[in-house]
């Protein structure tokens, strides 16, 4: 069976081709390598033996992706990585999230929905419930305005997918998931920003490696134990088998409805302090790091209920936070030596 992964090439989805591969299916993975880079597929073929299908090609543009449609006629599933994901940049530049975001969901869409039956796995978000008023967060949780272009895009993105659902042939499962870190245990792959990193494991790791001066904690004020903010801090590996699990559920005709949804996470939330502390422990290394004012866009707290995920898809996160530290600090290393 022949899956496409857009977005391949990026964190989460070469660890999700690699969970593919090992389950026997074939990948073709479209990346426009705008945060990627082409030497990824060395590590996927390192890890697995096989080497992914890759297009490389960008999904704004409609006829690329027509014309991909019609050399991949026999694509089975789709799995929607490819977005651009920073909270804080896409408040500075609301555009350019909303053009990639949105326009590449849409003419993928367009062109599932032609088909007798079209099987879709969203990368979404937690960040669709904003604030949420309750923790944990389940998936009744109230999608609320969002405190981001990127998190609106999200939410509008999952709004999309619902109207087709209900006209066109596509199932979809939408996948809100927290904060995934980490990397293969084999060193092989693993999250690679270009540029200053905007997500806070690479600029821990980069700064244990001296690539960074210093971390900044953007405010200590909020309302938690220590006063930074509380995140969900998921293992990317457990994170890529979830996909691979809601995938074989849309496959096997499992699903209860046109569109399902669930929360991906570990069920506890661990603080910046604490995230600090536990790359501390694991690299034997202690971390310089500044209190700098609170960033626009980030909320207090949120970590989700994963009971649905584990009831009904029968998948569970199961590496801790040290395990997935760990290994983001393996893979800088690698990258560093």
């Amino acid at each position: 069976m022949k899956i496409l992964v857009t977005g391949g090439l990026g964190f989460i989805g070469s660890h999700t081709v690699v969970e593919l591969q090992n389950e026997g299916f074939e990948v073709v993975i479209i990346d426009d390598l705008s945060n990627s880079s082409e030497e990824v597929l060395k590590g996927i073929v390192a890890i697995t033996g096989k080497t992914p299908i890759f297009e490389k090609l960008d999904l704004r543009e409609k006829e690329l992706v027509r014309n991909f449609f019609k050399k991949h006629n026999d694509v089975s599933g789709v799995i929607h990585f490819a977005a651009s994901k920073a909270v804080g940049e896409s408040v500075g530049n609301p555009l350019l999230y909303y053009e990639n975001n949105i326009t590449s969901l849409i003419y993928l869409l367009q062109e599932l929905s032609k088909q007798d039956k079209a099987n879709f796995i969203f990368s979404s978000s937690c960040t669709v419930y904003g604030q949420a008023e309750e923790m944990p967060i389940t998936e009744d949780a109230p999608v609320q305005k969002p405190m981001s272009p990127y998190g609106n895009t999200k939410k509008v993105g999952e709004e999309i997918i619902s109207d087709v659902a209900k006209v066109t042939s596509v199932n979809a499962i939408l996948l809100r998931y927290f904060n995934p870190v980490g990397a293969h245990p084999s060193a092989e792959i693993g999250e690679l920003p270009i540029g200053v990193p905007q997500n806070l494991v690479p600029f821990i790791t980069q700064t244990g490696s001296g690539v960074r001066q210093e971390l900044s904690v953007f405010g200590d004020d909020y309302p938690t134990p220590d006063g930074t903010c509380i995140r969900d801090y998921i293992h990317v590996v457990d994170l890529a088998k979830a996909h691979v699990i809601a995938l074989q559920r849309l496959l096997n005709g499992k699903n209860l409805e046109k569109i399902e949804i669930f929360n991906l996470g570990t069920g506890t939330g661990s603080s910046v302090l604490e995230v600090i502390h536990s790359f501390e422990k694991v690299s034997d290394k202690k971390l310089p790091y500044k209190i700098v004012p609170r960033r626009e866009g980030d909320i207090t707290e949120a970590y989700a209920n994963t009971d649905k995920a584990n009831d009904v898809l029968g998948w569970k996160a199961e590496s801790t936070l040290d395990e997935a530290m760990a290994s983001a600090w393996k893979w800088e290393e690698k990258i560093r030596s």
